[in-house]
């Protein structure tokens, strides 16, 4: 959360943050539910790595469909 913040973003404005580990192969995400905040992690198997859009800047907005794309490892996403 306090990465979120030091961003600029409101961490408790509902919104979920995705972060990616260096080697891409695990992928947290954090968000603020109402009552506290949520913490999802995933790791993936062996030398599989998480697709991740070619980005310019530090921050992608993501819809659903690209964030389920993301999180079942696809590497092809919906309108990037």
């Amino acid at each position: 959360m306090a990465v979120v913040r030091d961003a600029g973003a409101d961490p408790f404005s509902g919104a979920l943050y995705v972060f990616r580990a260096k080697r891409a192969d695990r992928v947290k995400i954090v968000w603020w539910d109402g009552t506290g905040a949520c913490l999802f992690a995933k790791r993936l198997d062996e030398k599989a790595q998480f697709g991740w859009p070619r980005i310019g800047a530090s921050r992608v907005r993501l819809n659903h469909a690209q964030l389920l794309a993301l999180l079942e490892g696809l590497q092809e996403y919906p309108r990037w």
